[in-house]
């Protein structure tokens, strides 16, 4: 599912602050620079409220930022909803017992990581990033949370790039999306 971009004014001026980088990180690669998004407080401000807005009242208990983007969304989100914030990690950055899900991404190979006995059995989890593209990071977080025995209630992310269909690989669970980029 995506925000309704007629209903809610929000959304062009969120749209608008995303800066889109031509070949970056490498030739062919259309980047979705969020950067400008967090520059301008009143649309980074509609960004958390209209994920908040969404969440208030599904009882979710935690809230699961992948690296490094969904760092910046997730916290301030967990935090408005009532619910703790549990940072999945790449490989290395995580002291302690983890558990870990390697994944394919659009321009290489990855591996997500999270401490062990960070979420709880039947707690209910939203997945946050900023963008989905073909969906590899948003599955390895959610087979994380699942391995441990949590509930995925839904992933959220920023932007969605469509045409490189990343919400097929969600297996069926929900996906909200602020803006739609092609």
């Amino acid at each position: 599912m995506s925000a309704d971009k007629d209903e809610d004014p929000r959304m062009n001026g969120i749209k608008s602050k995303i800066r889109v980088v031509p070949d970056f990180p490498k030739p062919g690669i259309m980047f979705q620079d969020i950067t400008t998004l967090l520059l301008d407080s009143k649309a980074f401000k509609d960004t958390i409220d209209l994920f908040v807005e969404r969440y208030k009242d599904k009882n979710i208990s935690v809230v699961a930022g992948i690296e490094a983007r969904g760092f910046i969304f997730g916290p301030p989100i967990a935090l408005a909803i009532g619910a703790k914030f549990v940072p999945l990690r790449k490989p290395g950055k995580l002291p302690g017992e983890i558990i870990s899900e390697d994944y394919v991404l659009e321009y290489g190979k990855d591996c997500l990581q999270m401490h062990i006995g960070a979420v709880q059995p039947e707690e209910r989890a939203l997945v946050v990033d900023d963008l989905i593209a073909t969906g590899g990071t948003l599955c390895a977080a959610m087979n994380l949370l699942e391995r441990v025995g949590a509930e995925v209630v839904e992933c959220a992310c920023v932007i969605e790039l469509p045409d490189l269909k990343g919400r097929e690989r969600l297996k069926g669970k929900p996906l909200y999306v602020l803006v739609e980029s092609h």
